[in-house]
């Protein structure tokens, strides 16, 4: 598993689709994932500590969670089927540990509200990761000549078929200032 952060959420110009970009903490890949613009909104709400008259959804539930005598280990985007991901809560209660199965962005918003790590699978980096070109912020392919993924495998035909959205997504998105660090 590798450790990542929340980088930003984009709005894409041609549709107005919310997306969470996830960067690698040790690394310059990054991880793209479409999410609603309720998830989006709770998840900015948190980041840019704005408050808000009463509890959102994803406050209720890290406070349920609490009340209920457990905590928030870490998030893990675990999956990536069929052009969806799939996240995991992962929860300590009563001295063990519980899996929760979780869309990424409300795994995401939970994530920001418990300050707790997050984590992809490399799997998941190695389908859907991307770098970007430092000159013009372009995504760049992660195949080397040898035509192998960032993780070493082949990646089939298919494969890179079905990805093909994602990078056509990223392509739509204003990553003018996406370098840019927040002071």
């Amino acid at each position: 598993m590798i450790e990542m952060t929340i980088d930003s959420i984009r709005v894409s110009l041609m549709n107005y689709q919310r997306v969470v970009i996830l960067k690698e903490k040790e690394s310059d890949r990054y991880l793209p994932i479409w999410i609603g613009p309720a998830e989006a909104d709770a998840i900015a709400v948190k980041l840019q500590n704005v408050t808000v008259p009463r509890p959102l959804t994803h406050d209720l539930l890290h406070s349920v969670i609490d009340a209920l005598g457990a905590t928030i280990s870490s998030i893990i985007v675990s999956e990536l089927k069929n052009d969806t991901f799939y996240a995991k809560i992962v929860l300590n209660v009563d001295g063990g540990q519980m899996e929760v199965d979780s869309r990424p962005s409300d795994a995401l918003a939970l994530a920001v509200r418990a300050d707790v790590p997050i984590y992809a699978e490399e799997m998941v980096l190695d389908k859907a990761g991307i770098l970007l070109d430092k000159e013009t912020g372009k995504p760049v392919s992660l195949e080397g000549e040898t035509g192998e993924a960032g993780g070493g495998k082949k990646v089939s035909e298919e494969e890179i078929k079905k990805m093909s959205a994602f990078y056509d997504f990223i392509n739509t998105l204003d990553l003018e200032d996406f370098d840019k660090r927040k002071s």
